[in-house]
């Protein structure tokens, strides 16, 4: 299925699918809610990978994130799908995939105006190799300590997606209780 064919999962505000929309149609003013996940990479030395979004991107183009984003198909597994972007966005394979934020959830606002409005469950995962990432996704990428990470999205939040700084701020409480 090419990148124009990709279906979303629609959702009602409780979370239950409604229906089907192509991906290409649904970053707009008024976006629906809908599924998605991020992912946040770690290798050998428990570093985590952060990545640039390209210029090209319609929603916060070059903007620093978590590792990679996607949206589940309808009837594919949140596994899958993330084994799908992780190849498609970053050209590595992933393991041991295991949830971090389950219930995240988030609406946020970019400059020109397109609307990011999903459920979007948070993972954690290994990698297999090293990033060969697609240019039309990734500008550039980089691996980090945690600690670094933390002190540069307490320092300049502006400089990452709003839903990494708000994973960020509720991976901190979570691990603080």
């Amino acid at each position: 299925m090419s990148a124009a064919e990709e279906l979303v999962v629609l959702l009602a505000e409780d979370g239950s699918p409604i229906g089907t929309a192509l991906k290409a149609t649904v970053h707009t003013m008024d976006t629906p809610l809908h599924l998605a996940f991020s992912c946040h990479v770690t290798n050998a030395a428990g570093e985590i990978l952060i990545t640039r979004r390209a210029l090209s991107k319609l929603t916060w183009p070059g903007v620093w994130t978590n590792s990679f984003c996607g949206h589940p198909g309808p009837d594919e597994s949140m596994d899958d799908a993330i084994r799908r972007r992780a190849e498609q966005e970053l050209g590595i394979t992933v393991r041991d995939i295991r949830p971090a934020l389950p219930d995240f959830r988030y609406r946020a606002v970019d400059a020109s105006g397109i609307v990011e409005n999903e459920i979007c469950p948070v993972f954690a995962a290994t990698i297999v190799g090293e990033p060969n990432p697609s240019p039309a996704e990734v500008a550039e990428w980089r691996w980090v300590k945690p600690e670094n990470l933390r002190a540069a999205i307490e320092g300049a939040p502006f400089a990452f997606s709003p839903w990494l700084v708000w994973q960020h701020e509720q991976l901190v409480e979570s691990h603080l209780d």
